[in-house]
């Protein structure tokens, strides 16, 4: 989607979309706007609301934002616009930036726009939405110059697009491999470094834990790392590590699930906002360091699948007594974090993961679990989760919950086998393998990565944490 800023509606002919703020149900004076003239009863600008009105050549949509709109808001009001009333899009399209907007807030706009595009009918013949069709070109109705945030939304919303596209297209379409392909190719085309290593790579490195998890499948466990430098950096430039959960599909193993398994194909959403994240950094040209991994593997039932009672062996050492083979993601990301720690030691370190179904238990479909043993870090995840409308909130790291991974046979164990905070003794897990780092952060998004709401029929991705990690590293 290519846009452009005009001064004035002079012989524009097609459709105007109009952002009102709230005023006042029964207000004596009416929204006016090129020459339309809305009543209060009618329309005052109330959030979720819209109002048509064809005049002069053009369909003008007045969308309503209520008295005050946050980011998540103003981005779904106009994903919504988008989405619903694409066939009310003629060829010319103009969107009118209210003068009090700021620069976040015409993102937030653009951005929204631009999601309202994406169709979860990957497989189904549809029409292409107006938006993306060859030529398109969106007119910024403003005073001020926003062409720069307009790029940024723009790119953010790439990054988001290809993200869901990961998550929602099906597992025999999203392998291991397809994954470690897409980051060769995301990585020649934006800027980035990857490297990858197959089974018998993996095998020699000694990522046991990793080959442990996907060996039972007939798709190869693929372990990608990419490093993005930027063109200024120095011995000063800040390093950070991200490690993203990449289980194409879960299973369950020989502890097969007795449920859920429909929507298993989300179970690399880590993985993919890592993936997404990347491709924004790079797009971007931020000026850090960032070094990726994301262990991608397929969870699968056969002969040769690690069984439970077993005892693996991770990347630094560690033997890990198996207690339930559907408790697989902490293996990947435990390799994943060893690996990045002993050869690249990143300052900081966030891991993130659809990792437990206790964290949805313990915050439902409203936020991520947030796990950091470093304030800093902790408040400025939260701060810019709250910006960009990706909540997370924190829950403890406390030492008491140590026994809930302790092992009589090993050094530590996979799954406690209780019923309570398994959240917690996941990320007890993971710590365990972090060495002690000062800045590691982990995100457990299970319930926020893929959900029900108002656009599809059935659950989809959200391509949670590719602008919250974006949003950390840029403000470091």
């Amino acid at each position: 989607m290519k846009t452009n800023t005009i001064k004035n509606l002079d012989k524009f002919v097609g459709t105007i979309l109009i952002p009102v703020f709230e005023t006042y149900s029964k207000s004596l004076v009416p929204i006016e706007f090129h020459g339309v003239s809305v009543h209060s009863k009618v329309f005052y600008g109330k959030k979720d609301t819209h109002y048509l009105v064809e005049k002069y050549d053009c369909t003008h949509i007045f969308i309503g934002l209520g008295k005050d709109v946050d980011y998540k808001s103003l981005k779904t009001i106009f994903r919504r616009i988008s989405s619903n009333q694409k066939e009310s899009f003629s060829s010319n399209v103009a969107l009118v930036l209210p003068e009090q907007f700021t620069g976040e807030q015409v993102e937030a706009t653009i951005s929204g726009l631009y999601l309202g595009t994406y169709d979860l009918g990957h497989f189904k013949k549809t029409e292409k939405h107006p938006f993306l069709n060859e030529g398109f070109e969106l007119s910024l109705l403003s005073k001020k110059d926003f062409s720069e945030t307009v790029s940024k939304a723009l790119k953010i919303t790439q990054a988001q697009l290809e993200t869901l596209r990961l998550v929602d297209l099906p597992p025999n379409k999203i392998t291991p491999k397809y994954l470690s392909n897409w980051a060769n190719e995301a990585g020649k085309k934006f800027g980035f470094d990857v490297e990858v290593l197959g089974f018998e790579a993996a095998k020699i490195a000694g990522l046991g834990a990793f080959l442990s998890v996907g060996k039972g499948s007939e798709n190869e466990p693929q372990f990608v790392i990419m490093n993005y430098v930027s063109e200024d950096a120095n011995d000063k430039t800040k390093h950070v590590g991200l490690v993203g959960k990449g289980i194409t599909f879960d299973t369950g193993g020989l502890n097969i699930k007795t449920s859920g398994m429909l929507h298993m194909k989300c179970d690399m959403a880590g993985g993919a906002a890592i993936f997404g994240a990347m491709q924004l950094i790079a797009a971007l040209k931020l000026p850090v360091k960032v070094t990726a991994i994301v262990p991608c593997a397929e969870n699968s039932v056969d002969a040769k699948s690690f069984a439970p009672s077993d005892v693996i062996h991770s990347y630094n050492g560690t033997s890990i007594e198996i207690i339930d083979t559907d408790a697989e993601g902490r293996l990947i990301l435990a390799d994943g974090l060893s690996y990045l720690i002993k050869n690249f030691k990143p300052e900081y370190i966030i891991d993130v993961a659809t990792l437990t179904g206790s964290s949805v238990g313990t915050f439902g479909y409203e936020c991520a679990a947030l796990f950091t043993n470093n304030d800093s870090v902790s408040k400025k995840l939260q701060e810019y989760g709250d910006a960009v409308g990706e909540r997370l909130w924190p829950l403890p790291l406390w030492d008491c919950y140590k026994s809930d991974i302790e092992s009589d046979i090993a050094d530590v164990k996979n799954y406690s086998g209780k019923p309570v905070a398994g959240a917690i003794s996941a990320a007890k897990f993971l710590e365990y393998f972090t060495e002690n780092h000062k800045a590691w952060a982990h995100l457990d998004i299970a319930g926020v990565a893929f959900v029900d709401d108002e656009f599809a029929k059935s659950k989809h991705a959200t391509a949670y944490g590719v602008h919250l990690l974006t949003k950390f590293i840029e403000n470091l």
